[in-house]
């Protein structure tokens, strides 16, 4: 386990235990657990300490993954349609967290409106991939639902605070992948190639 897993591990058996003890004598030691991962996060990403323990507190309930959604979009050239983050991780396809009481497949067309101006069906499922936290630094466990999208309309723009730029890449000619999205998108373009008919997506 790298240093970044543990953390993780640190933090979520802190926020599951103040979550469910009554015990005073527990609280504290929670609370010590979760200051250590404060201090260890500020030290291993460079997050300040008081800026991550306010995050790490809006976890309510149990703790889970965190649950985002894909939308994988292709021109008939094969190539694939990525956003330049504005946090200079590097490309990725138009993607985010879900809202409460939102399907992830609503979630990928909300998202790719969103960040690329097109508005897009969701119409097949690539699958769902696992982020482990300290994969590529990343500094928490997520999972990605994503699907292979199709532009029905609206025009291809830039016009989000999170984006700094909008294109189309061959995949091969992609000169920083964000995170794990070289993985994600390398499945649906082999979806995609198989040139099926495939059905509209529905859950």
């Amino acid at each position: 386990m790298n240093t970044i897993a543990l953390l993780d591990a640190i933090r979520t058996i802190a926020l599951n235990g103040l979550g469910f003890t009554k015990d005073p004598y527990d609280v504290e030691r929670y609370e010590k657990l979760l200051e250590l991962a404060s201090q260890s996060y500020e030290e291993f990403i460079g997050f300040d300490e008081e800026h991550i323990r306010t995050l790490l507190r809006k976890d309510f309930a149990y703790v889970t993954p965190k649950v985002g959604a894909d939308a994988a979009i292709f021109d008939v050239e094969g190539r694939v349609l990525l956003i330049d983050r504005t946090d200079g991780t590097g490309w990725c396809t138009p993607c985010g967290w879900l809202d409460p009481n939102e399907r992830p497949a609503d979630a990928a067309i909300r998202e790719a409106f969103e960040e690329t101006g097109l508005k897009v069906n969701a119409n097949q499922l690539v699958g769902v991939f696992t982020h482990l936290a300290g994969d590529k630094n990343i500094s928490h466990s997520h999972i990605a639902v994503v699907y292979l999208c199709e532009p029905i309309g609206g025009q291809l723009n830039q016009d989000s605070d999170e984006v700094l730029d909008v294109k189309y890449w061959r995949i091969d000619e992609v000169p920083k992948w964000h995170g794990l999205q070289e993985k994600l998108v390398r499945a649906a373009y082999k979806m995609w190639s198989a040139k099926e008919q495939l059905p509209a997506f529905s859950d």
